[in-house]
């Protein structure tokens, strides 16, 4: 079903069940594939494909040769009907890929809006990011992997599966990270090690020195003080009822399921 002023190339193929509003733009030899919706104004560029069960939000851009949506990469996958979710103005570039859930998790991927996936950047299955977040060139998520707002990781980054990073976290190029990445911290190495507070990228999104102090002195009660992670975390919490900006971090450490980089 399209919408009104959706543009569908002559050569793209798309599937009779899929769902296309207002506006959609389909390429040359584009294929949307079954069980597929796609938002008001979001365009799809040449030869790329969207596999399946896949739901895309308004006013996405998906670049020529991206595969969005095909079966996960899992040897426990029996074909069962999982699902890819994709909010609203996100970037997904050239040869990027996002695979759907497994009956294991919740059956569901999840990305969120305001996203920039560069090129050859992955996503597996059951991976959740959320919002504002920036995957740069060949950057790659193992399975169930949680990427919180604003996180940005760089080129070639590799994520090993069931890793959270944390809000407005930073990963550097080539970082390899197999331990949870708390909120505004930096990371770098193979494997990766802390670096200190995310300032630059914090002080864009417009948080005052003062709050970016308060980060960075609970950045040296985590990391600089020889405190056991249990004490750091009550001393954490401790000044969170006061700090705002803390409690990203505190709530953070509260739900930790396995350790963090230290």
């Amino acid at each position: 079903m399209y919408g009104e002023g959706a543009l569908i190339h002559p050569t793209a193929i798309v599937d009779p069940s899929a769902e296309l509003d207002a506006g959609v733009e389909v390429g040359p030899y584009a294929i949307i594939g079954p069980r597929v919706t796609i938002g008001a104004g979001t365009r799809i560029g040449a030869h790329a494909l969207i596999a399946r069960n896949t739901r895309l939000g308004r006013d996405n851009q998906v670049f020529a040769h991206a595969t969005v949506g095909e079966d996960p990469q899992d040897k426990k996958y029996g074909g069962e009907e999982t699902w890819l979710e994709i909010g609203d103005h996100n970037v997904i570039r050239e040869y990027a890929t996002l695979h759907r859930g497994t009956v294991q998790d919740q059956g569901v991927t999840r990305v969120g809006s305001h996203n920039l996936l560069m090129a050859y950047s992955h996503v597996a299955h059951d991976c959740r990011i959320g919002d504002h977040c920036i995957l740069a060139n060949g950057a790659s998520l193992g399975g169930h992997v949680q990427i919180h707002d604003w996180a940005i990781l760089g080129g070639f980054t590799l994520v090993h599966q069931f890793t959270r990073i944390g809000a407005h976290a930073f990963t550097a190029m080539g970082s390899a990270v197999a331990k949870d990445v708390p909120p505004y911290v930096m990371v770098s190495g193979q494997p990766a090690r802390p670096h200190g507070i995310n300032h630059e990228g914090l002080r864009r999104r417009g948080f005052s020195g003062d709050q970016i102090a308060a980060i960075r002195s609970a950045y040296k009660l985590l990391y600089r003080q020889g405190l056991r992670l249990e004490e750091a975390r009550q001393a954490l919490n401790e000044l969170a009822r006061e700090r705002e900006e803390l409690a990203l971090l505190a709530a953070f450490l509260d739900d930790l399921s396995r350790s963090i980089i230290r």
